[in-house]
């Protein structure tokens, strides 16, 4: 079994959101350090996305951030808050022997608590990045990290991952 890096809503149009303890670019960037550390050691490197339901056009923005993306990476655009209903993620994971998440990305209160909380009902091992994500504001983030994750996983830092 091994684990997987699951990198939430890293688009530039999230990105750009006021979020806070850490900007979008800090996490980007550390978003960008782990997955090349997951990449050098062979581990699944996951990309979620969201499309906007019931909208004939994608606001500008919605496609992951440039450069984000290289070939053999899983890539998967959901359409809810959560990386896991409607998608072939699980399927996908198990497909590769996954049996732990490194989650990581934006927002911390939304995609990646959602995806998490899925995560742990499917049997999933969880590790949250802790500075490798922000909420829309710095109390809401300190709160999830601090008080829900550690119920469902490990929370570290990317200085952990090497």
């Amino acid at each position: 079994m091994t684990s997987a890096l699951v990198l939430i809503d890293l688009m530039p149009r999230i990105v750009a959101l006021p979020v806070s303890p850490h900007s979008g670019e800090e996490v980007l960037q550390r978003c960008r350090r782990l997955a090349g550390v997951f990449r050098a050691n062979d581990r699944p490197v996951v990309l979620v996305r969201v499309d906007r339901p019931n909208v004939t056009e994608q606001p500008p923005g919605s496609d992951f951030v440039e450069g984000l993306v290289t070939e053999g990476d899983i890539v998967v655009v959901k359409h809810t808050i959560g990386a896991f209903h409607n998608t072939d993620l699980h399927d996908r994971l198990q497909s590769r022997g996954v049996s732990t998440l490194v989650l990581a990305g934006l927002v911390t209160t939304m995609g990646v608590e959602s995806t998490a909380r899925v995560a742990s009902d499917h049997g999933y091992e969880l590790e949250f990045v802790a500075d490798a994500m922000s909420g829309f504001a710095a109390d809401e983030h300190n709160f999830t990290i601090e008080k829900i994750f550690p119920r469902f996983g490990e929370v570290k830092n990317t200085d952990t991952y090497n």
